[in-house]
């Protein structure tokens, strides 16, 4: 493919001129252009509402592209190094749940971390795998999961060589990268499959001095968040496939779930981004490492926190680590992340991406501002000054190494009575329990329910995490096995 081929977007020119044709639209959605809502339209835009079209012959279907979406998608399989690149537009959690699906057929074993994100067990639940958890590094200090060493994933496979396939988060939430080349070359060798949840790597592809993006390494799938670190519109996602991957099956895979009425805006947005990136990347993530690197020195130099960076390498647990992302540990200054996290939003009007009990990640971009990021330190500075306070007494460790029973699928579908949470201990949970973000299960379908679990929920409740999963919206009651 010639390189000034990356510098088109078909999806885009094609809408453009479906606009320019003035069609009389007798199909769906019935804004009609907008001129159905008014308030709407006023509200995102005349050209947003009338770029909001049904499938079309000149605009065609996601379902099975044969025009400009297969164009715009070879162009994104292209740029990202893979052999297929599938929009998506239910979200990166359905590309995870498609490539799960794909790879791991009912009562088949998939290995994997468990710090993993509630999609990847979802697609257990209902695909109907079974997981065998990988042993992550912990850092005791920051209380978080780490990545999962190479040896560890040649243990388990050792000791499951039935498995299909093995997943690796690809970085993680807080930016820790397992050694995905060497597990690539492990899973191989094994003749299984290697999946990546690569939701916060898309700057990986385009970008300099950054990890080794999952299709460099060999992976033969992976979910790729276009939203996030891309520019693309919420919701929209790539899934990315190597060469030995069928293709057509993984299409179908995907059309299992995935909407019928798919949102050409999101779709335009994916073929921009990808362009955007390929004409700018290397600049926009030069610059979002300049923002961050002077907003991590500028935070260790307050005191009481610690933004945390590839100090934490150690070529085993953490094997590299995304310097894009600013994460900052808190409870030196008395205070759980998710304090921090409100503190920041209701008293400085500061949006950043989640708290957890200890610590907190501002997802910086070359879209923000110089004087932004110093009205995020200086915020920092302030809440240190009038809030913090002895952290006797605070909750030490983010992730719980769970007791897995029953696999997901068979435990979410079993019979299942509602207990207070307090008289939970022992049972066996039936649901998801997870602060979101970042939406990592603390409990899953099939784990036991055990003391320390149970105070680390009522301590994440008391910090004023926001509770997710439970049939019980306020989490007081949670769904466990009848016996």
């Amino acid at each position: 493919m010639k390189e000034r081929d990356f510098f088109r977007a078909p999806l885009f020119d094609a809408l453009k001129k479906h606009l320019s044709n003035r069609v009389v639209p007798f199909d769906v959605p019935g804004h009609k252009g907008g001129r159905g809502n008014r308030e709407l339209t006023e509200f995102l835009g005349e050209t947003c509402m009338k770029c909001d079209v049904n499938s079309m012959k000149p605009l065609d279907n996601l379902c099975n592209p044969e025009g400009v979406i297969k164009e715009a998608q070879a162009l994104a399989a292209e740029a990202f190094g893979a052999k297929e690149a599938f929009f998506i537009v239910n979200g990166t959690t359905a590309a995870v749940q498609a490539m799960i699906m794909y790879a791991v057929k009912p009562k088949e074993k998939i290995i994997l971390p468990r710090n993993v994100h509630r999609s990847v067990i979802n697609a257990l639940v209902v695909g109907g795998g079974i997981p065998v958890y990988l042993d992550t590094g912990i850092n005791e200090k920051l209380g978080i999961a780490l990545g999962v060493s190479a040896e560890e994933v040649e243990r388990k496979i050792k000791q499951h060589p039935d498995a299909k396939a093995v997943l690796i988060n690809n970085p993680t939430y807080y930016g820790i990268c397992s050694d995905i080349k060497r597990i690539s070359e492990i899973t191989k060798k094994h003749n299984m499959l290697l999946l990546a949840d690569e939701a916060h790597g898309a700057h990986f592809y385009f970008g300099d001095n950054l990890p080794l993006s999952a299709m460099a390494a060999g992976a033969d799938l992976s979910a790729v968040s276009m939203h996030k670190t891309g520019g693309s519109l919420t919701q929209s996602s790539v899934l990315l496939a190597r060469e030995n991957v069928n293709a057509d099956y993984l299409r179908q895979i995907i059309n299992l779930t995935q909407t019928t009425s798919a949102s050409y805006l999101l779709m335009l947005s994916l073929d921009l981004a990808r362009k955007n990136l390929q004409q700018n990347g290397k600049e926009i993530f030069k610059k979002t490492l300049e923002f961050v690197n002077y907003a991590r020195e500028e935070i260790n130099g307050l005191g009481g926190y610690y933004a945390f960076a590839d100090e934490l390498i150690d070529n085993k647990y953490v094997f590299d680590f995304d310097k894009t992302k600013l994460s900052v540990y808190t409870r030196d200054i008395g205070l759980a992340g998710r304090e921090v996290y409100d503190i920041l939003r209701d008293d400085y009007n500061i949006q950043i991406e989640f708290g957890d009990i200890a610590n907190i990640l501002a997802i910086i971009s070359a879209g923000d501002r110089a004087l932004e990021i110093e009205r995020l330190i200086s915020a920092l500075f302030e809440i240190k000054r009038l809030y913090s306070k002895d952290k006797s007494g605070m909750f030490e460790s983010e992730y719980i190494v769970p007791k897995v029973v029953l696999p997901p699928q068979q435990a979410f579908y079993s019979d299942k009575i509602s207990l207070k949470r307090e008289e939970c201990a022992g049972k066996i949970c039936s649901e998801f329990v997870m602060c979101y973000p970042p939406g990592i299960p603390i409990l899953a379908p099939g784990e036991e329910i055990t003391d320390k679990i149970l105070e680390y929920i009522s301590y994440a409740k008391d910090k004023g995490c926001q509770l997710l999963g439970t049939e019980d919206i306020k989490a007081d009651y949670i769904k466990v096995l009848k016996e």
